[in-house]
């Protein structure tokens, strides 16, 4: 744990990991907040690193340096990074991490690979890339949390980690439309869309028509199966890892704001107060 190691400069690693989640990703930081504290500081690596390969895509002003900082992150994960791993610090907490919790090399970096579909304009091609992209994404994200929270045991729960991360990389996808659609990216996949009469053009263009209002509705019923699937499922962790789960008591509140009459995909802020969000997580620690 992040309490037995001398370098200070480790514990620092460690700080800037939650500090960069508590302002880039609050949910989830405030989800750890309901783990022990003693790998709390785990769980910020993995999420702060998660982050980070996120924003690849805010930071660079075309594909090719978004291309270098990928491989920088797959050479740091691989072992055959250079010598400014250390000073990097969500790295250097990731790979202490990585060393201390037994995580999987193949899922980070399958997670890293993943993300560079981010840095370019292509549409998503249909439900399976679609799903295919959350999964290692998103549900990736839940598995690896919940191996940390599991100690070196089996967490039980793969199939929820599956389901669950579909669910709320849906519903994170939806809420992130109108900053996606101004960068001319579309990630609503393109058979659903087709489905009902809308397109790409569509998507960036906006302008919110009767079409894409009716492929949100079929997503949001998407995101909801998966969450059952994932909730039927939950009974087969262990009680260790369950904290891994919280963040899926969002997603029916979000799902919910997006409902309201009136809404605008392309101008409504779907957000809740924070003590709804921890209202919602404290309920959800309890069952």
């Amino acid at each position: 744990m992040i309490d037995d190691v001398p370098d200070p400069r480790l514990g620092e690693a460690y700080a800037h990991c939650e500090q960069s989640l508590r302002e880039g990703d609050p949910d989830r930081w405030l989800a750890c907040l309901f783990a022990p504290a003693t790998l709390r500081p785990h769980l910020h690596a993995l999420y702060a690193f998660s982050l980070d390969v996120a924003r690849i895509r805010d930071i660079v002003s075309d594909p090719m340096p978004g291309e270098i900082r990928y491989q920088w992150w797959r050479d740091a994960l691989e072992g055959e990074g250079r010598g400014d791993i250390a000073a990097h610090p969500i790295a250097s907490a990731l790979l202490d991490t990585m060393t201390k919790c037994a995580l999987p090399r193949a899922a980070l970096t399958n997670l890293v690979d993943a993300r560079t579909f981010d840095l370019y304009d292509d549409p998503m091609p249909g439900l399976r890339q679609f799903e295919g992209y959350c999964g290692e994404t998103s549900s990736a994200l839940l598995r690896l949390a919940a191996l940390i929270l599991a100690g070196g045991r089996d967490p039980g729960g793969a199939d929820a980690a599956g389901h669950g991360g579909l669910a709320y990389a849906i519903v994170g996808l939806m809420r992130a439309l109108p900053w996606h659609a101004a960068r001319g990216q579309c990630y609503l996949p393109l058979d659903v869309l087709k489905r009902h009469g809308a397109t790409r053009d569509h998507v960036i263009s906006g302008v919110t028509t009767p079409a894409l209002r009716e492929s949100l509705d079929e997503l949001r019923t998407m995101a909801r199966q998966h969450l059952r699937a994932a909730r039927a499922d939950l009974r087969t962790i262990i009680p260790e890892a369950a904290p891994a789960f919280l963040p899926l008591a969002l997603i029916e509140p979000y799902l919910a704001r997006m409902e309201t009459r009136g809404y605008d995909p392309f101008r409504a802020q779907v957000a809740l107060p924070q003590w709804r969000r921890q209202w919602a997580l404290w309920r959800a620690s309890r069952a």
